[in-house]
């Protein structure tokens, strides 16, 4: 029996090889960077323009493989691949800025990473050690707080909207929602402080006061992340239970909830993400200190936003024992945040309904 194969693609065949575009992007970046190595010629190895080289690289990576597919493909296709190079070179652009936080804060702040800069504060400690556990369990107490008053309050007026809402109240609530979204940080605590003085008195700090700040942003995020995933819950579902004489509070409990679960969990980390990194809001309700407090409904509180700016504001005796310690609390707030994302991933595939497969 014999079996035909279908020879592989040419340069020739109307079909460029799958080779032939990684060869063009190789090529195209070593011309490149070897004119650009020739014109630095006698200068220092920091002057290399690896930015320009870079840059030239993709123009004539774009340039050869628009020429070359329409010669050897055609220009349908040649106009394709020139619309990959850019939408490619496009999300790499898009993508620097962030690999180039993530590298400069890791390198900076890997050099705090003991076991003193998790296990002490910064009692009586003027140069250098000390550490950072005491805003550690600030910042985790107060988003913690935050949370557990803005998501309920959150997830409840989105189901308001959704299920129940008719008329002038609903569109009331929308507006006004969609106005806290766009609020400044610094109004939402000055709004908490200017309450708490005049219910107490003025310049008090407190952390369940940096708590109910966070709160104040969170909760127009969870209410406008909620209502769009349980709006795209199909209404067969819904029209399913009531056809079996479900009532409809225990539709959106056991169907409506349960399927878009996964999307719940992560808008509310969207949330948790929008507000742990916020310093002003924080410098004006929970303060800061130096020693532990997990107490929010009394004394100030430090967290690992405000620690990083008073540490850089404040360097004291010894400025580069205060930058490390500055970069290493901001290396530690971006763990916090990807170990919460892990979590609420884990969180969702818990809780999200089964579903049959192979």
């Amino acid at each position: 029996m014999t079996v035909l194969t279908s020879p592989a693609p040419s340069l020739t065949s109307g079909k460029l090889p799958k080779w032939a575009p990684w060869a063009l992007l190789l090529a195209s970046f070593a011309i490149s960077y070897a004119v650009f190595a020739v014109t630095s010629i006698g200068e220092d190895l920091v002057d290399f323009n690896i930015v320009g080289a870079s840059i030239v690289g993709i123009l004539l990576y774009m340039v050869l493989i628009t020429v070359i597919s329409a010669i050897a493909e055609s220009r349908r296709k040649a106009v394709d691949r020139l619309m990959t190079a850019l939408v490619a070179t496009a999300f790499l652009i898009a993508l620097m800025p962030l690999v180039s936080l993530l590298w400069t804060v890791a390198v900076n702040g890997i050099h705090r990473f003991d076991a003193e800069f998790f296990s002490f504060s910064m009692r009586n400690i003027v140069g250098e050690g000390g550490g950072i556990v005491h805003a550690i369990w600030g910042t985790v107490l107060v988003t913690l707080t935050a949370a557990v008053i803005s998501v309920p309050i959150g997830l409840m007026t989105s189901i308001y909207l959704v299920e129940y809402g008719r008329g002038k109240l609903a569109k009331g609530i929308t507006f006004f929602v969609d106005v806290m979204t766009g609020i400044p940080s610094i109004v939402a605590g000055l709004f908490i402080y200017a309450v708490f003085s005049l219910l107490i008195r003025p310049g008090i700090s407190m952390g369940i006061m940096g708590a109910l700040a966070l709160a104040v942003l969170m909760t127009p995020v969870v209410v406008r992340g909620s209502e769009e995933l349980l709006r795209i819950v199909p209404n067969e579902l819904r029209e399913a239970a009531y056809a079996l004489g479900v009532p409809k509070w225990l539709t959106i409990l056991k169907v409506v909830l349960p399927t878009s679960i996964a999307g719940i969990m992560t808008s509310v980390m969207l949330s948790i993400s929008r507000v742990i990194g916020e310093t002003a809001p924080l410098l004006l309700t929970a303060g800061f200190t130096l020693s532990m407090n997990t107490n929010i409904f009394n004394g100030q509180m430090m967290t690992l936003p405000v620690f990083a700016y008073n540490q850089y504001m404040n360097q004291g005796t010894n400025p580069e024992a205060a930058l490390d310690r500055a970069w290493a609390s901001a290396l530690t707030l971006i763990l916090i945040v990807m170990v919460l994302n892990l979590l609420a991933r884990l969180i969702a595939k818990w809780f999200a309904p089964k579903t049959s497969g192979r």
